[in-house]
């Protein structure tokens, strides 16, 4: 993968008052450095278009900080633009430093009118744009929440999602196409039917198995309460799973489940995608694609496994939604009182599935990537925090308490036909998601 690195581009004239854009341009860089350990900046603060294009011959950022150090006209912005067609930009705007009826120092707002409007001139994406000086904290946080978005853009150019059988009957939303994955997120789409992964777990002997095993009895509690024969498919369906993950370097992947698991191996597959999202391979049931992408993006963001479900309960006086689903979670999300206790599926009646409550959070990102009916694609984003909760029902679950209306929430996302998978990440991540959605060109619904 392109090693990530950031562009400080400090762009002005030097007809204002350099003593003031210096001082800026220092801090700015130690900011950068705080927040990134690849930073790429000039020596000097880049004053003339003969010194930009100079700059920007040697460079090869995975993301730009074009900041008009002082006033520059469009004629700047339109090199970097030029030069760097599909590289995320923030633009950063300098507060002035002294306002006291005398000179005006850096002029830097009107020098981002200028840029602004270049960058609309080349591109369709919002702009991503900050105001203010480099030791505002509100400047610190996004430059740094605009950084981990753009890592996450640049890990999924090099990434490969694996689907592994088709969705059921009526999950059609789940579904992706090889040539909109790649057109839109760079993530190459890998699609095998369920049966490939079947058949080399029946090809395995226990021996073969027993390492795999062993690993899932250290992260997994209650095998004793499993037939010996589904302990031991599960450990060949563990080894299937993390073997054809390795091979073909898979870092996201979304698998059929029921009925085919049940029914034509005997052993259900959810406890094996549990432990896949422990390790950092996020994993969806349901041959849900743009789940997994949606977990992907979550996990990467707050470096943890996420939690994937459905909303199936809403508590008004409390102000929560009941995320669930029916034997699939990280096992290190359970909760210390019970740990990742394993049971038998609640329809099916067959072992091993995840059965417990995940443990809370004072922070919690509800996020789903979702598609409209023309097939253009939108982020859905909402805040709140994970509540010390036991489990709510047989299965996986977790109560979110959400910052805005929980009953609002269900509404609007019913109302607007999102798809009923939502991830739920252990961690305050709305402006990156937000930022992340302008570089994409997706439209991002707050609620």
């Amino acid at each position: 993968m392109k090693k990530f690195e950031v562009a400080y581009v400090p762009i002005g004239a030097p007809t204002f008052h350099l003593e003031s854009a210096k001082i800026c341009f220092d801090d700015s860089i130690s900011l950068l450095k705080s927040a990134c350990d690849d930073v790429i900046y000039p020596e000097d603060m880049l004053l003339s278009i003969d010194a930009l294009k100079e700059f920007l011959d040697n460079i090869n950022p995975s993301l730009i900080v074009l900041q008009n150090i002082t006033f520059a006209n469009a004629a700047f912005a339109s090199e970097v633009l030029h030069k760097f067609k599909d590289v995320p930009i923030l633009l950063w705007t300098l507060r002035e430093p002294v306002i006291d009826g005398g000179r005006l120092r850096l002029n830097s707002l009107t020098g981002a009118y200028s840029a602004a409007n270049t960058i609309k001139a080349f591109r369709e994406e919002p702009i991503n744009y900050i105001f203010g000086a480099p030791k505002e904290e509100k400047v610190i946080n996004h430059i740094k929440a605009t950084i981990n978005a753009a890592k996450v853009k640049l890990m999924m150019q090099d990434m490969t999602l694996a689907q592994v059988g088709h969705t059921p009957q009526g999950f059609g939303f789940g579904r992706a196409l090889d040539n909109d994955m790649l057109e839109k997120f760079g993530v190459r789409l890998e699609s095998v039917e369920a049966r490939e992964l079947i058949n080399r777990a029946k090809g395995y002997s226990d021996f073969e198995c027993e390492e795999y095993l062993a690993d899932a009895k250290k992260r997994l509690v209650g095998f004793e309460k499993v037939p010996e024969k589904n302990i031991s498919d599960f450990s060949r369906l563990y080894k299937a799973y993390d073997t054809f993950v390795k091979e073909r370097n898979i870092g996201a992947l979304c698998s059929r489940c029921w009925p085919d698991y049940f029914v034509d191996f005997g052993t259900p597959v959810c406890a094996v995608l549990s432990i896949l999202n422990d390790l950092k391979v996020a994993t969806s049931c349901e041959a849900d694609a743009y789940g997994a992408l949606s977990m992907y993006v979550g996990m990467h963001l707050s470096d943890m496994p996420v939690f994937f479900g459905d909303p199936v309960s809403m508590d008004e006086k409390e102000n929560t939604i009941t995320f669930w689903h029916c034997g699939m979670a990280a096992c290190s999300l359970a909760r210390e009182d019970s740990g990742a206790k394993i049971g038998e599926h609640c329809n099916r009646h067959i072992g091993p599935t995840c059965e417990f409550g995940c443990k809370p959070s004072k922070e919690a990102t509800i996020f789903r990537i979702g598609r409209k009916k023309d097939g253009s694609f939108r982020f859905l984003i909402s805040g709140g925090e994970i509540l010390d909760k036991p489990k709510q029902f047989n299965g996986t679950s977790l109560v979110v308490r959400t910052n805005n209306s929980a009953e609002g929430i269900v509404y609007t996302t019913v109302e607007r036909g999102y798809e009923p998978h939502f991830v739920v990440v252990y961690k305050d991540v709305l402006k990156e998601l937000e930022i992340l959605g302008k570089m994409l060109n997706i439209p991002v619904e707050i609620l």
